[in-house]
């Protein structure tokens, strides 16, 4: 059973082309013109051991806002369209992950029912020339397209680049955890019978 994905989203804004693999080595084949998300969906493919080849164009002469909101889009839609029925799947995953001096932790439920928690108390800044209130933008559209309730907390932290690393290296092993198929489970982890 092949549990993939190919994504292929063309707008006037962006031109995105997005491949998963769920069962993976954690491949990434990034390229976007933001280079700072690049890095962080590298880090995500390598800590959830997801295969992930994207290809990305945007309008970032007007900014990255587009097309990191597009690639949250994208990717989304990738885990919904791989993850198929979710039968089997473990559904919930969690992860804490130290990165130097900060703690980022996500907890995620495939339920069905987007939702998004994002308790980091991050300044409208910069990391480099990525503008970090586009984190939590990226992980609005994950949810709204994947169907999956996200909780992103932040215990501490003061280096923006640690803090946003720690998010999305947490992110990608809380996604290995939920999609991780687990033999116990007949059909699908509801009382209900269905995740949708």
């Amino acid at each position: 059973m092949s549990r993939s994905a190919s994504i292929d989203r063309q707008t006037s804004e962006t031109q995105i082309k997005l491949s998963l693999e769920l069962d993976g080595r954690g491949e990434a084949k990034i390229a976007t013109p933001v280079p700072f998300i690049d890095h962080m969906l590298t880090l995500l493919a390598r800590h959830g051991f997801f295969n992930i080849e994207v290809e990305a164009k945007g309008d970032i002469e007007i900014d990255a806002h587009h097309t990191v909101e597009d690639l949250g889009i994208c990717l989304g839609e990738a885990f919904k369209q791989a993850l198929g029925d979710k039968e089997g799947i473990r559904r919930f995953g969690r992860a804490t992950m130290p990165m130097h001096e900060a703690l980022a932790s996500v907890v995620l439920d495939f339920s069905g029912r987007p939702f998004l928690v994002f308790n980091v108390d991050m300044p409208k800044a910069k990391v480099g020339n990525f503008d970090t209130e586009l984190v939590e933008e990226f992980f609005v559209a994950f949810c709204n397209h994947a169907g999956a309730n996200v909780h992103v907390n932040l215990a501490y932290g003061d280096n923006l680049h640690h803090i946003i690393e720690g998010i999305f290296k947490a992110f990608g092993r809380a996604l290995d955890e939920a999609t991780s198929l687990d033999s116990r489970i007949e059909g699908v982890l509801s009382t209900k019978g269905k995740l949708e």
